[in-house]
């Protein structure tokens, strides 16, 4: 019998395509979420499955139901959003990640953790990995999400070593692709919703910073092997190792959308990170795992979506 998974932030970005994934797999799937940034259009197709259950809850507040395992995603994840209410960020990681710890120890029930790369702040290692501690500024305008889901992690372990519960803990990278939010500032988001427009791309810096960019579908698949190993509790970075730097992307969407915007440079925001790529040796060797989708494809996909979204 397939177990039932809970999914927080399960109308979101990354937790839609992971509901989706669970219905196709057969299970039953629980998707609690408080529509901050997730959107009922993201899970709209699977409403109709007698196998899916939407709830509006926020993880601020205990959750009291039957499942076996649980995928805790929700978290405003880009820095608009989770810059608009810092306190409403740390809440949401700190007491989201304790009530859902809570209800895993109840029921017994496995939890995947949603971490982020940016518990390692802007780092001093390149490329990262998971031993590495990290370099974050714990008072700054980005701390409410760095710290709140490095506190989220602590927790996690806690939970495991003084109550023994089951828990996976992903540090996922940045992640792209449809049903991204056409305006949570993200920098694929951006470029591609500025050149669908006209309007210039946007550069903070001189756009020499670099990241990693993984396509979704390659993301999901990753937490789904992360959730069914029995061999450790992580952290796994998720993520291409693939680097590209900001500029590199915009002449890239530039170039597959065919736009003439032009490109614009501002100043980089504070304690935003120079270097971001991960070191997903451990995923190799642990998950049989790594990205699949190359830039350019994922790319295609994502600015299909969009041209649709904005002609909507």
């Amino acid at each position: 019998m397939n177990p039932t998974i809970l999914v927080t932030g399960g109308a979101g970005f990354i937790g839609s395509h992971l509901c989706e994934r669970l219905i196709a797999q057969g299970h039953e799937v629980l998707c609690a979420d408080n529509f901050f940034t997730g959107t009922r259009d993201n899970i709209r197709p699977l409403l109709a499955s007698d196998r899916f259950e939407l709830i509006r809850h926020d993880v601020w507040l205990p959750l009291y139901v039957e499942v076996d395992r649980i995928f805790n995603l929700a978290c405003p994840a880009s820095p608009i959003h989770y810059q608009t209410d810092p306190v409403s960020t740390v809440k949401t990681s700190v007491l989201g990640a304790i009530n859902m710890l809570g209800l895993a120890k109840r029921r017994r029930a496995r939890l995947l953790q949603a971490s982020t790369s940016e518990v390692y702040g802007d780092p001093r290692e390149h490329p990262q990995r998971e031993e590495y501690w990290g370099h974050v500024n714990p008072i700054g305008p980005r701390a409410c999400y760095d710290e709140g889901k490095r506190c989220a992690e602590t927790l996690c372990f806690d939970y495991h070593r003084q109550h023994g519960v089951a828990v996976r803990v992903a540090r996922i990278f940045n992640t792209y692709g449809p049903r991204m939010h056409p305006r949570d500032g993200r920098v694929v988001s951006n470029f591609i919703v500025q050149a669908l427009s006209g309007e210039p791309l946007t550069l903070y810096g001189d756009g020499s910073q670099t990241r990693s960019f993984c396509y979704v579908d390659d993301l999901v698949e990753g937490l789904l092997r992360l959730m069914a190993q029995d061999a450790s509790v992580g952290p796994v970075n998720l993520g291409n190792p693939a680097e590209f730097t900001i500029r590199e992307l915009a002449e890239l969407v530039l170039r597959l959308t065919g736009s003439k915007s032009r490109l614009e440079c501002r100043p980089l925001p504070q304690d935003d990170p120079v270097q971001r790529q991960p070191d997903i040796a451990r995923a190799r060797a642990l998950l049989d795992w790594q990205p699949t989708v190359a830039l350019e494809d994922g790319l295609k996909e994502t600015i299909a979506y969009f041209r649709k979204l904005l002609a909507a």
